[in-house]
C-alpha cells in the first residue's frame, strides 16, 4: 500500500510531534551544533511564550515556543543540539525525524561565525533533507572582535540558501532574520541548495533506488536523501518511517529494497 494523504496527512504527523494546537501556526525548526547560541536565539524570539517537556516517546527535552511577526503566529521548535543528523544518538534521531516528518515551513540552522567550517557539516546534511533552510550565522559580534569577516552573500551563493548574520545576545540581525523566515515559510523565497555529488558508484546506486522510493513514499520524503541513508545501512530511518507511516509501507519497502540492492550489487 502506498502513502496517501488520507492515511497519514501532514496534520496527523505534526500532531505526533505535539504541534497540533488547533491553530494554523507556521512551524519553524531551530537546529544547530551545541554552543552556537541557538538557545539564546530561541529565547530572544519567544521570550516568556515558551515551555519545555519531553519529545513523544523520548527522554530528550522538547523546547517549544511562539512568536508573532507581521500579524502571523509562528511556532518555534528548538531541536536538540547536534553535530550531525546521521542518527547515531537519540538526539540526532530526534532532530532528523522532526525535520523529515514534521516538515516545518522553514528550518533555521544556527552556526557559529567564529568556526564556520566545523558547523557547516550539519548545514549540508540538513540541506539534503529539505531545501527550506535558512542559515543563521550567529555570534557575529564575537567574530568581529576576533577580526573574522563572514561574507554572507558569498555563503548564500555557495550554499544556495539564504544566510543572515546575527548576534542573538544583542538583537543584531533579528529583524532581517524574521523577514527571511516569513519569505521562506510562505514560499515567496524558494531556496535552491547546491546538490552534493557523490562518487559514481554511489550516484549509480541512488539512481536505481530513487524511483522506487518516489513510488512508495509519494515524494513526501526527499527520495534522494532516503536512498543515500538506506544505502548507508541506516535502519533507524526504516524504523521512523514505520512509526510515522503505516507498517505495511515499511514491509513493502524492505522487500523491494532487498531486491533492488541485489540488482545494484550484481
Amino acid at each position: 500500500m502506498g502513502l496517501t494523504s488520507q492515511a497519514c496527512g501532514l496534520r496527523a504527523l505534526r500532531k505526533a510531534f505535539n504541534l497540533d494546537d488547533g491553530q494554523d501556526n507556521l512551524i519553524i525548526a531551530l537546529a544547530g551544533n551545541p554552543n552556537t547560541g541557538k538557545s539564546t536565539l530561541f529565547n530572544y524570539l519567544t521570550g516568556l511564550n515558551q515551555h519545555t517537556g519531553n519529545w513523544p516517546g523520548k527522554t530528550v527535552v522538547l523546547a517549544k515556543g511562539h512568536f508573532c511577526f507581521s500579524g502571523e503566529r509562528y511556532t518555534l521548535v528548538d531541536l536538540p543540539g547536534t553535530y550531525s543528523i546521521i542518527a547515531k544518538s537519540v538526539e540526532e534521531e530526534t532532530a532528523r525525524d522532526f525535520i523529515c516528518f514534521a516538515q516545518p515551513h522553514a528550518t533555521i540552522v544556527v552556526v557559529d561565525a567564529t568556526c564556520l567550517e566545523r558547523n557547516l557539516n550539519l548545514v549540508l546534511q540538513i540541506l539534503e533533507v529539505t531545501p527550506r533552510v535558512i542559515v543563521c550565522v550567529n555570534l557575529i559580534d564575537e567574530a568581529r572582535r576576533k577580526k573574522i569577516e563572514v561574507d554572507t552573500e558569498k555563503l548564500y551563493s555557495e550554499l544556495g540558501v539564504p544566510v543572515v548574520a546575527t548576534s542573538a545576545t544583542k538583537g543584531e540581525g533579528i529583524p532581517e532574520l524574521l523577514e527571511v523566515i516569513r519569505e521562506v515559510a510562505h514560499g515567496n523565497l524558494v531556496p535552491s541548495p547546491r546538490k552534493i555529488e557523490y562518487p559514481p558508484e554511489v550516484e549509480n546506486a541512488v539512481a536505481h533506488l530513487e524511483p522506487l522510493l518516489q513510488q512508495i513514499l509519494k515524494g513526501f520524503i526527499n527520495s534522494r536523501w532516503a536512498a543515500l541513508r538506506l544505502l548507508d545501512g541506516d535502519s533507524t530511518l526504516l524504523k521512523s518511517i514505520e512509526n510515522y507511516f503505516l507498517p505495511d509501507i515499511v514491509q513493502e519497502l524492505e522487500v523491494k529494497l532487498k531486491h533492488e540492492l541485489k540488482f545494484i550489487s550484481a
